[in-house]
């Protein structure tokens, strides 16, 4: 089997598996799908029932933060990328071609709203003041997390699918209960505040990792007991290898229904149509009302991570189409032709742009190793015998090198 021929079904190869793959990409990318969106390919708004009063809130000094931010994490994502092919970090994700999704609904969300991510929301984090050199902390194997999540209500990253959609609800369902337990002992909304005040939880995943059970599980409690979490799946068509159309035969946006929530699917390049639907969401989750799912229809145009090389399964082509579609040109396009924006603000935008760059090049430079010995003492949270035993034995076996290298200095001095 080549790499051009992955496999999909039980019937793979067959004219059963033809027939539903012909209509599964019917189904998720054809022009008959119902999506969300208020600003197409060439930068026109267009009206929605809907939407169009969330996005009639944006002014332009907003609209152009929106610009503001997708350069600025699209930059430091070139950077990160470039510090890993030279040795600086083990790993990066990049997020290129998914900017406006991150932005669009982590600017939707509030203070007291918490956000749990991936390991590619660094626009998201961009968004909740996270500093963007922090983030290399992790990549750079120096740190477990690289951030204080209590700061900023940013959760850590977290590496292994899909397991943040379970901590997210179970955080949601703690938000629930609290405001619950503020209501019964003082007066309503004087008490916990009204839907605006209240918070809510927003959980990052992949179209990938849509197939994990754990994203089952999640939406289950969060159905049954009316948490205030919004799941937010960034649909990049790929999971490493395996198209989203071997994930699923539907959109990812109609599985709420089996839940008893509402789904909806949003053109993930359109970072104003994504920034109303989330804020719809989120004002849905805090106003008691249960989950909401959220499919951002994007694309990655890059790799999954550095370790990755996307020609092996995809085609120039595809990546070709899509980047016509790209998010910051769309929203250049809209700036200039109503006169939101001029040549000054995208060169200034630039300028900021390589200026953080620049910065994150530095701490990056200037990222310390931890002293080993520290994670011994991480492992319980007071001293145990059998890590003191197995410390002992690391310093014992360290040494051993130490006095190596100075018997050949020894050596090379005689």
């Amino acid at each position: 089997m080549g790499a051009t021929h992955l496999p999909s079904t039980e019937f793979d190869g067959t004219e059963v598996d033809e027939q539903r793959e012909a209509s599964a990409e019917t189904v998720l990318g054809g022009p008959g799908v119902e999506m969300v969106q208020l600003l197409d390919v060439d930068g026109k708004l267009g009206e929605d029932e809907v939407y169009s009063s969330y996005a009639k809130r944006l002014d332009p000094e907003k609209l152009r933060g929106f610009y503001a931010d997708m350069a600025a994490i699209r930059r430091f994502d070139q950077e990160a990328t470039a510090l890993q092919r030279q040795g600086q970090l083990a790993l990066w994700v990049p997020l290129t071609g998914q900017e406006a999704a991150q932005i669009g609904s982590g600017r939707a969300t509030q203070p007291q709203d918490y956000i749990f991510p991936t390991y590619r929301e660094h626009g998201v984090a961009l968004t909740r003041n996270v500093d963007l050199a922090e983030l290399l902390r992790q990549f750079r194997g120096v740190s477990n997390g690289g951030w204080d999540p209590k700061e900023t209500n940013f959760h850590l990253y977290t590496l292994v699918l899909a397991a943040q959609t379970l901590h997210a609800v179970g955080y949601a369902m703690g938000i629930q209960r609290d405001q619950q337990l503020a209501d019964a002992v003082g007066s309503g909304a004087d008490a916990a505040g009204d839907a605006g005040e209240r918070a809510a939880v927003m959980a990052y995943f992949g179209d990938g990792a849509s197939s994990e059970g754990d994203v089952h599980e999640s939406m289950v409690f969060a159905a049954s007991y009316n948490a205030p979490v919004v799941f937010f799946c960034q649909n990049n068509h790929w999971a490493i290898s395996v198209p989203s159309t071997v994930q699923t035969r539907v959109p990812l946006a109609n599985r709420a229904k089996g839940y008893g929530f509402p789904g909806i699917r949003v053109d993930g390049n359109d970072v104003i149509a994504v920034h109303a639907v989330t804020e719809w969401a989120l004002e849905h989750a805090r106003s008691g009302k249960g989950p909401v799912l959220i499919e951002a229809f994007t694309y990655r145009v890059g790799a999954h991570t550095t370790a990755d090389d996307p020609t092996k399964y995809r085609e120039l082509a595809e990546e070709a189409v899509w980047r016509a579609k790209d998010p910051l040109d769309r929203l250049e396009k809209h700036l200039r032709t109503e006169g939101y924006a001029d040549d000054a603000f995208f060169e200034k935008v630039k300028d900021d742009g390589a200026e953080l760059a620049a910065y994150v090049r530095r701490t990056a430079y200037d990222l310390k190793s931890p002293d080993i010995r520290q994670s011994f003492a991480n492992v319980y949270a007071e001293a145990h015998p059998l890590v003191a035993e197995e410390l002992a034995w690391f310093e014992q076996y360290s040494a051993g090198f130490a006095e190596e290298a100075a018997d050949e200095a020894s050596e090379d001095a005689r």
